[in-house]
């Protein structure tokens, strides 16, 4: 079973930057798409973005152009870079993989990002 480890959450500023960390327990990149969402108090969870298995990315138009998803093959880690925050993205962030070839879907514990001056 697929286990995931997300980091990097914390309080930045408007404006600011944030690095967050999904490491996986084994390599996942051929066999399964990874993607990002998060969970503001009060809220459904929200889709943020995926990297396919190919490593082809699609990003939610709230979050286009200001985040990025990319791996590191070797360290069997996928990252998600948020530059420009707002206050609305204040939310737990959780990383899932899904097998393309079950569709089983494993998800990490969520990393906490506060937005907040």
């Amino acid at each position: 079973q697929v286990q995931l480890v997300e980091s990097g959450g914390g309080l930045v500023q408007p404006g600011g930057s944030l690095k967050l960390s999904c490491a996986a327990s084994e390599n996942i990149f051929r066999g399964y798409a990874l993607a990002w969402y998060r969970q503001a108090p009060g809220a459904q969870r929200e889709w943020v973005g995926t990297m396919t298995h190919n490593g082809a990315t699609i990003y939610a138009s709230s979050v286009r152009g200001r985040f990025t998803i990319s791996r590191d093959n070797a360290e069997n880690t996928v990252y998600l870079q948020m530059n420009s925050l707002n206050h609305e993205d204040t939310a737990v962030y959780y990383c899932k993989a899904s097998s393309i070839i079950d569709a089983s879907d494993y998800w990490g514990q969520g990393t906490q990002v506060t937005v907040s001056s």
